[in-house]
């Protein structure tokens, strides 16, 4: 999986920054071109020289080489790379990445970078235990970066816990993996929708429900990052997409989402439905804006069509349709009764409640039910980490490419 791939390996000063060695070894043997970053500190623990070497590329550690004064192209670096890993990634350069500070060339390539980073943290237990770091972790994780987990052991303090850096076998495996799932949803084309509905009261007031849209879009980019095609209908939000494949498009209101999920779903293995569509639509929309003093002490409502059950009724046995359910009680309940209800065939509850304030937040917990795998839970995580967890649910449902 690593064959011709290109692999920046950030090396910052940390004792365990002689197992970088290993690492760039291990991935030329395994295909991989290998770049070389240094701080200026990881220089006092192990040579240029010998990952140059082993890397057989120049090693880059300032913005200028060379008695000219070459300039080190952060950009090009960041736009080279098919993966970049900082092993060992310290404490330093955590907080560096995750408040997004750049004041030296590895940060630079960092802000650069377009393809995804793993951090291989090193450091003694408490710094690693410390808030400060857990913060800059979990910020890190929040913004689609991964993070191989220290292992626990014999520190250079002599304490014994957790900071290790993982071994570089462990990394070159996280490395294979993601490749691997970078290829396995290759030739899927799959709908998602995200974000709110608007239905218009008059021309500046509306009914809505609350979405910030973040589970959606993270979705999207995770089934894009596996290989897919994604088309990503979103109601009104104020976030971007990144990945090259997926295709948004914009919606206000639950008619217009309707009629853009029946114009693609016909070409689509999967859909699955995290928006947050308003149940009911003003029944007469005011041609002007209505006035305070005309106010009236009802509106009549109607129901919106329910887009989840539609395209459900017209999946072909090779598709794929999966909904969300956001309960305030009774979650499991609810979300199974709505599943078989609107014959879908998996759904992910969301429960709302003290613990998982979701709204606006990066932050999810979820379930995943279908009826001949039963239900399976996951802690409370990132909505990226949860958007791994549904892509690869959703991959077990998908029948071979034809």
């Amino acid at each position: 999986m690593l064959f011709r791939k290109k692999i920046i390996v950030a090396v910052t000063g940390s004792i365990a920054a002689y197992k970088s060695a290993q690492l760039v070894r291990l991935l030329v043997r395994a295909g991989a071109e290998v770049k070389v970053l240094m701080t200026e500190s990881a220089k006092d623990f192990i040579t240029p020289l010998t990952l140059s070497t082993l890397s057989k590329n120049p090693v880059h550690s300032s913005f200028t080489r060379g008695p000219e004064g070459e300039w080190t192209n952060h950009v090009e670096l960041g736009l080279w790379a098919d993966a970049l890993v900082m092993a060992p990634a310290s404490a330093n350069m955590l907080a560096q990445c995750a408040n997004g500070i750049c004041d030296n060339l590895m940060s630079a390539v960092y802000l650069s970078a377009r393809c995804p980073v793993f951090f291989a943290p090193a450091m003694d237990l408490d710094m690693w235990k410390h808030a400060a770091t857990q913060r800059n972790t979990d910020r890190l994780r929040e913004v689609g970066n991964l993070i191989v987990e220290p292992a626990s052991g014999e520190l250079a303090s002599g304490l014994v816990g957790e900071g290790r850096m993982a071994e570089p076998e462990e990394i070159v495996h996280r490395l294979e993996t993601y490749f691997n799932l970078n290829r396995q949803m290759h030739g899927r084309t799959l709908l998602v929708t995200a974000g709110p509905t608007q239905e218009p009261i008059d021309p500046v007031r509306y009914i809505s429900n609350n979405s910030s849209g973040k589970m959606g879009y993270a979705l999207a980019e995770e089934l894009a990052s596996r290989g897919a095609k994604v088309y990503l209908i979103s109601g009104p939000v104020s976030l971007n997409v990144q990945h090259p494949s997926i295709e948004r498009i914009w919606v206000n209101t639950a008619e217009e989402m309707l009629n853009a999920s029946l114009k693609v779903f016909p070409s689509c293995d999967a859909a699955i439905l995290t928006a947050a569509v308003a149940d009911f639509k003003p029944t007469v929309i005011a041609e002007t804006k209505i006035k305070k003093t005309e106010a009236p002490q009802t509106i009549s409502l109607s129901l919106n069509s329910d887009i989840l059950a539609t395209l459900a009724q017209q999946k072909t046995s090779r598709q794929v349709v999966a909904g969300f359910a956001l309960e305030t009680e009774n979650g499991r309940a609810n979300a199974e009764k709505k599943l078989h209800t609107k014959h879908l065939d998996f759904i992910v509850l969301n429960e709302l409640n003290a613990t998982n304030a979701m709204f606006g937040s990066d932050f999810n917990t979820i379930e995943l039910f279908c009826p001949s795998k039963g239900w399976q839970s996951f802690a409370r995580t990132s909505k990226f980490e949860a958007a791994r967890e549904i892509a690869q649910y959703l991959n077990t449902f998908l029948p071979d490419v034809e």
